[in-house]
């Protein structure tokens, strides 16, 4: 991945590189286990001052790549993402380095006029590595805050060249504090006075736990009426069942707003998401299944223990989405481009979402490997699930979709990696759809249903489809 195109600038990239290694080696051997004391620390030195200049010229080159618009040329709206799958950075980083591109890197304007930096002081002591990318990140932020927005700008500017002049004496951290004392002090007359009732905010958030088992709701309803007709139907639904129940009243609640919740599901009048009537997947393993399902996994909440899956399966429908199993029309062949309802709980049972970010299953589309139009089977060895946004990498950006031993990889285009190494999502639980064995797969699949497409044929990149 980290390496540069040798056929563009070969010459003068490639003795960049050779340097650049050089130099790594000789500070590796000056900073080795016979250097004393001062020679560490002077190392350190070096070392994030030799960081700042990178970091500076990566900086850079996105503001360019940025300007020019390469990312959506090659199919990426967003060039945080593109920044994740070139360098493997974190959103957050990526974030951080196209706001510095934004902010601390001259621009040009239509006419090829280049044009100062957004702050101008700021992109100085950072180009002089006094500071860092996370600094200018501070630095932007507070002078984006409405304090920062209602000074003049003069008073503004003077604001900035003040800040950047600190940005070498603190950490981030208290440099965010001490800007933000300083411009709340310039801004003495603070917000202009307004009569009128604030705008109410009714948002809600659910976040799965980090271990892919069940989650946290938050929210907040300003308005009454939104809010009385969520707590009337919690109420209704959360006094004690008898004089016995001992659950308390957080338990209680939890449990009305489920209860609620099931029977929409059960009897609402809701939107179809990804093609169907949203439900419950619950997918078990095939030796499990044969063992009184120990266990089981949902699509959003996570694994299941044995008591929770006896009580979902008293009183639901059951459908078996075992891969390979003949209760499912696995392969529809030819006769159809429409992925039917049992297909596509294959593939989710299989994908669990989307296959190359893990996006949930209700924000996905399915995808074709191989061109139905170009003779490829509606079927799971030929399918894989994908949100919009890498359905459309997949079709747009260069990115192409192998399945190998039944589970789909991704191969990058070579902007991104010239060997173009697989890639697959990591899956949050490891409750994976066991693989038959050959006696198995003779009980289990209809004799009509399509063969498994084997890893050979698998190998070379199949056109998007």
């Amino acid at each position: 991945m980290f390496d540069y195109d040798r056929d563009m600038f070969p010459d003068r990239l490639g003795a960049a590189h050779r340097l650049l290694q050089q130099a790594m080696t000789e500070l590796a051997a000056v900073s080795g286990p016979a250097a004393g004391d001062d020679d560490l620390l002077s190392t350190l030195t070096v070392c994030e001052g030799a960081a700042r200049l990178l970091e500076r010229l990566s900086v850079a080159a996105i503001a360019a790549l940025q300007r020019r618009g390469v990312f959506a040329e090659r199919g990426y709206r967003s060039t945080v993402t593109a920044l994740g799958d070139l360098l493997g950075w974190e959103r957050a980083d990526a974030r951080r380095r196209l706001v510095v591109a934004e902010h601390a890197v001259e621009t040009v304007a239509l006419d090829g006029t280049t044009l100062p930096a957004r702050l101008s002081a700021t992109a100085a002591v950072f180009a002089a590595g006094v500071c860092s990318a996370r600094h200018v990140e501070v630095i932007a932020r507070v002078l984006d805050a409405p304090a920062a927005r209602r000074l003049t700008p003069d008073i503004w500017a003077a604001a900035e060249a003040q800040v950047a002049a600190k940005a070498g004496d603190y950490s981030p951290a208290d440099l965010h504090a001490w800007a933000t004392v300083l411009v709340e002090t310039l801004d003495q007359d603070g917000a202009e006075p307004d009569d009128r009732p604030p705008v109410p905010v009714n948002e809600l958030f659910l976040t799965r736990n980090p271990d892919g088992a069940g989650g946290r709701i938050k929210g907040r309803f300003d308005d009454p009426t939104m809010f009385d007709a969520i707590a009337t139907v919690v109420d209704a639904h959360s006094a004690p069942l008898t004089a016995d129940d001992d659950r308390s009243m957080g338990e209680r609640q939890a449990d009305a707003l489920a209860d609620a919740c099931a029977y929409v599901l059960d009897h609402g009048d809701v939107p179809d998401r990804g093609g169907e009537r949203p439900h419950l997947s619950v997918t078990v393993r095939l030796d499990d299944l044969q063992n009184r399902a120990r266990a089981g996994c949902l699509d959003l909440g996570g694994p299941l223990s044995p008591e929770q899956l006896r009580l979902l399966c008293c009183d639901a429908r059951v459908v078996p989405v075992v891969l390979g199993g003949a209760g499912q029309p696995l392969d529809v062949g030819r006769a159809r481009r429409v992925i039917p309802d049992g297909l596509r709980r294959a593939i989710t049972a299989r994908d669990r979402g989307c296959a190359r970010c893990g996006r949930p299953p209700s924000w996905c589309e399915i995808h074709h490997v191989i061109p139905w139009e170009s003779g490829g089977a509606t079927s799971i060895d030929n399918c894989a699930m994908l949100c919009r946004a890498c359905h459309r990498l997949v079709h747009h950006g260069g990115w192409d979709v192998v399945l190998r031993e039944g589970r789909p990889e991704f191969l990058p285009p070579r902007w991104i990696d010239h060997g173009r190494r697989p890639r697959h999502t990591i899956q949050l639980t490891n409750l994976d759809p066991p693989t038959s064995t050959d006696a198995q797969h003779r009980q289990l699949v209809p004799p009509h249903s399509g063969r498994r497409r084997t890893p050979e044929s698998a190998q070379a990149p199949a056109p998007a489809g």
